[in-house]
């Protein structure tokens, strides 16, 4: 009996501290409590409200050390078309080999040559139609088994409001396929922060080699 008289005094001492606190729960001291717990709420609120903006909501926006910057309203995406034309044979051609491995002129790939370029980009693709542009840069068979060839060139425009202005590709080119895309890696001029992709279809392969393709950009740019 006596370990259950220590139970009941011990638990009568808590009920009385328990009535005095009680007796001590004062209005300020709740108003206290109620102020405190509108101030989380608060603070609680305007986190979720700093939440950044998702890339796909409107206008675009994105969150920059702390900084809410909109860039939708003046990015801009280009769709430009034209047609590349790689003459290796003839007199003036424009596109020249200037390094090569040991090799390359037995590899059926062409493993190892490097070409520089400088060929012309006109609005259709006859040779005769509207100049607009050079592609100036170079193209390297850079597959040992496959035909594969690293392309990294600049296209600078001469026509229009875009003259001067560049746009620059890095990327790998499977010429025999249908279709080949490419990465927009920066650009000058009008196209500054440029970035997208290029498409190339192939128009025209003469025997000599002399190539026209088809170019398809698509830019993000200022």
């Amino acid at each position: 009996m006596y370990y259950l008289s220590i139970f009941l005094t011990n638990n009568n001492q808590t009920q009385k501290r328990t009535r005095k606190r009680k007796k001590n729960n004062t209005p300020s001291t709740m108003a206290t409590s109620i102020f405190s717990g509108f101030l989380l709420l608060l603070f609680l609120s305007c986190a979720t409200n700093s939440t950044p903006v998702n890339s796909s909501d409107q206008g675009n926006s994105y969150l920059i050390s702390s900084r809410l910057v909109s860039r939708a309203s003046t990015e801009k995406q280009s769709h430009f078309r034209f047609y590349w034309h790689d003459v290796v044979s003839g007199p003036n051609p424009t596109a020249i080999r200037v390094a090569e491995a040991p090799g390359t002129n037995t590899s059926t790939t062409a493993f190892g040559a490097l070409i520089m370029i400088d060929d012309a980009l006109t609005s259709g693709p006859d040779m005769k139609s509207k100049l607009v542009g050079r592609a100036q840069g170079f193209y390297a068979s850079a597959g040992l088994h496959k035909v594969g060839l690293l392309m990294a060139m600049n296209f600078v425009f001469t026509d229009g409001k875009y003259n001067g202005s560049t746009i620059a590709i890095l990327g790998h080119n499977e010429v025999f396929s249908a279709v080949r895309e490419m990465p927009i890696v920066g650009g000058s001029g009008l196209f500054r922060f440029a970035r997208g992709y290029v498409q190339a279809r192939t128009h025209s392969l003469e025997k000599t080699g002399d190539a026209v393709v088809e170019y398809n950009i698509f830019v993000n740019h200022y």
